[in-house]
Formats: C-alpha cells, structure tokens, sequence
C-alpha cells in the first residue's frame, strides 16, 4: 500500500489530521488541568493567608490604645519589628533574640507584616521583608506585588483600630510566591514533556490506525483493477474471435451459403458470450449497489427446485448425467424473496453440477427445512473441488484450477452471482466437496427474508439456458 502514491499521501494526511486533532484535544485538556491547578493553590493560598492575618489581627486589635502608634507589646509578640521613623527611608531589620519564643509566621522566610497609620505611612515591618518592594500604600484587600528583582508576592490589607474603636491605621500581610511559582513551573514542565510524549505516541499510533483503516479501502482498490483486469480478458477473448472471423469472411473473393452460415454461427456464439458476459456483470454491479427494492412475494420452494429440475433435465440427458430431485417436506415451503433471483441461484448450481459430473454419474436437488430455514441441497458425483481452493470459488472470474475453457470454466461469475443473491435473502451458503467424488453446496435461507436487490426480468437467462441445452 505504501508504494502506492495515491494510497500514501491519503494514509499521510489521515494520520496527520488525527495527530492534529488529538493534539489540540491535548492541549485544551492540559491548559485545563494547569488552570484547575493554579486556581486551586491560588485558592489555598488565599485561604492560608487570611488564616494567618485574622489570628495577628485579633491578637493585635485588642491591644491598641493609640492611633498609629504601635505599643510594647508588639515588640514582644514580634521579636525581628523594625520601626520605620517618619522620613526613613530603610528599615533596619534586627535579628531576633534566640534564646527567646518567637512567632512562628513570622521567623518564616516566605511571610512579612507591614504595619501603615490611617495616612498610609509605613510606620514598621516584620519577618521577612524582601528589598525593593513598593513602600505605597494601596487599599484594595488583596494584591499581588513584584520586588525590584521581579520576584512575586501576594498580600492582604486589614484595617486595624484602637480599644476605643478609633482608626489606628493598617496592617498588610504578605507571602513570597516562590515556592508556588517553582511548583508551577514544574506543573508546565511535566505538561509540556508529557504533552509531547503524548504527541509522539499519539502519532505513531495515528500512523499505524490510519494504515488500518485504509487496508479494506486499498484491498477494495486491488480488486476492483483485479476485476477490470478480469472483464478486459473475459471480453477480449469473444471479440478477438469475431473479429478474427469477420476478418476472414472479408479475404474471401466468394462466400457460398454454407460458410456464410457457418461465419454466421460463430459470430451468434460469440455474441451469446458477450450477452451473458454483460448480463452477469449487471445483475452483480445491481447487487452490490442494491440501487432498487421489489416488494418481497411469496416464493414456493417446491416449485422452484420441481421446475428447474424439469428444465434441465433435456441439458443432464445431453451430458449423460441424471439429475433427479428429492423433496423432503410433505408441505409447501414459502418463503419471502424475490422468484427471479431464487431461479438464477439455483441454475446457475444445477448447471455448474451438470458441467462438473462425468457421463454415467448423478446430480441430486434436495429441498428440506427446519425451525427456521429452507435449506435446498445440490449435491454431484462430479469430480470435486480441491480443499486449498474452497475459500476461493466464490470470487468473481475465479475458476478451479485456472480453468479457462469455455466448455466448463464460464465466465467465472456464476458463483459469484450465486453468493450475491443468498446474501440478498440474508442466507448464507456453505460447499464440502472431496476430490474425485463430488461437491455438495448447501443454501440456508431464512423464512422471514426479505431481499434488499431487484433483478430484471430472466427471459434473457432462460434464453441463455435454452441455447446451451441446444
């Protein structure tokens, strides 16, 4: 299949729009899931923070007497406060005594308090407090700030007052971000290595998936170049010999009536090939298409198989073959189909049980039922069917042992057109056969089958059937 142009840039473009589609697919999900996580440790955050600042809020509100001035105790309850006079622009941060408790949040590296008077002047500073952050006040609750080394922050603003119920001004809360951008920075890695290990695997596979979707659509394309093949050789032959015919009548200088009549035989033979040539070929292409539906009749089996038997009976008599019937039901056996199509089936077994029996042997009709099939039976003493080739006879120009003569092999479809038609009844067709002793072709039909194609009329088959007893 790949050598084949057409059939690679197909699996080529196949694969490429799965992989695309998957990818984006991917992609979409990842962002998701790298939002959900952001969202849901913002979120944690957020809620840590505010934990954080309500318990100092609380422990700090209710020992305020002064507005804007922080009292003794603070220095107590934060061991590392810098005050920052009015004017200064540094705040000395002192190292904490360690041989004294110290509050946990703030000895933390990733945590500072920010105290402002009702002015938004910084009045002092605790834990740690990174360079470079900006000294101006803003009032929203929560905000997220850079230092001067770009380094992320995130902080929230509580109004705080006196004992008196007095403004005393603000105390701001903050958190370094750099244990969450460095967890969010290896979330992205792991999607992005993930995404395109997934993108690697998901284009192997489309490679591979889209080989096997494009396996029966190739297989479809080798049989139908297998099948034109088949029907310029089958056609050529019949046409090259009345062409060669015709030929030859025109380098005659006289013609008397019995060559004339002799030319005109061979070229009706010719023609009655071509006919059931082109015959066969329609019904098939009306089949596989199933371009129309007839309205199902009731079909007597036991008609059918009598009749036929009938027929060919003068065509057994000419080959010196018997052909009885064996009808093994006592009533009628109906089922929903189409006559015209049942009459082509089992001809074309009978003939072809006819064809392959030896002078002085047998061929047997069987017609009986069960619970729920017909099953009709056409059995020969003929020479048989190898077992490696049983699979095969049923493809279209195929003939056992490449046989191409025109007096056994056909055309090659006839068995084609007989799986077609079962299948059209949603029946199916089995064949034992055993060299040197015969074949038995078994046809199961369902009563309550309804055939999905039309055939037209069968005059030209009888026709056909009529001039080959002849």
């Amino acid at each position: 299949m790949n050598q084949n142009k057409l059939f690679r840039l197909t699996r080529i473009r196949l694969a490429l729009y799965y992989a695309i589609v998957m990818g984006l697919i991917l992609s979409i999900f990842a962002f998701g899931f790298y939002r959900a996580v952001f969202h849901a440790h913002v979120v944690a955050l957020d809620s840590e923070i505010e934990s954080v600042a309500g318990t100092l809020h609380d422990s700090i509100e209710l020992k305020l007497q002064s507005p804007g001035r922080l009292e003794p105790f603070a220095h107590q309850l934060f061991p590392n406060l810098d005050n920052c006079g009015t004017g200064a622009t540094n705040c000395i941060q002192q190292q904490p005594d360690s041989k004294r408790h110290l509050l946990g949040i703030v000895t933390k590296t990733s945590y500072y308090i920010r105290f402002f008077d009702t002015s938004r002047k910084l009045i002092a500073n605790a834990g740690y407090y990174p360079k470079g952050l900006p000294d101006i006040f803003n009032q929203k609750t929560w905000q997220f700030l850079k230092d001067s080394r770009g380094k992320d922050y995130h902080q929230i603003t509580l109004a705080l007052h006196t004992q008196s119920y007095q403004d005393w001004g603000y105390m701001q809360v903050g958190r370094s971000l750099q244990e969450f951008n460095h967890y969010l920075d290896s979330v992205k890695l792991v999607s992005v290595l993930g995404l395109l290990i997934a993108m690697g695997m998901i284009a192997s596979a489309s490679w591979w998936l889209s080989g096997l979707a494009m396996q029966p659509i190739y297989q479809s394309y080798r049989q139908i170049q297998q099948f034109t093949a088949d029907v310029a050789h089958e056609l050529r032959t019949p046409l090259a010999a009345t062409g060669a015919t015709v030929e030859s009548a025109l380098l005659m200088s006289q013609i008397d009536e019995e060559e004339t009549r002799d030319i005109l035989q061979t070229i009706q033979r010719q023609n009655q090939r071509l006919t059931g040539l082109v015959v066969d070929l329609l019904l098939l292409a009306r089949i596989d298409r199933q371009a129309q539906k007839l309205q199902p009749e009731i079909c007597c089996l036991n008609d059918i198989v009598s009749d036929l038997v009938e027929e060919f009976e003068a065509m057994a008599a000419a080959a010196g073959v018997k052909l009885t019937s064996l009808i093994q039901v006592e009533q009628s056996v109906d089922i929903m189909g189409n006559s015209d199509q049942l009459y082509r089936l089992f001809s074309n077994l009978i003939v072809n049980a006819i064809q392959y029996t030896p002078t002085g042997r047998e061929v047997t009709v069987l017609l009986e039922r069960n619970d729920y099939n017909a099953i009709i039976k056409v059995q020969d003493t003929g020479i048989g069917i190898p077992k490696h080739e049983l699979t095969q006879i049923f493809h279209r120009f195929y003939r056992v042992s490449s046989d191409r003569s025109r007096s056994t092999g056909g055309s090659g479809l006839g068995l084609a057109i007989v799986q077609a038609i079962v299948h059209s009844h949603h029946g199916s067709i089995d064949v034992q056969s055993e060299l040197g002793k015969g074949s038995t072709f078994t046809i199961k039909l369902p009563f309550n089958a309804r055939p999905i194609n039309s055939v037209h009329s069968i005059s030209i088959w009888k026709m056909l059937y009529k001039s080959l007893r002849k």
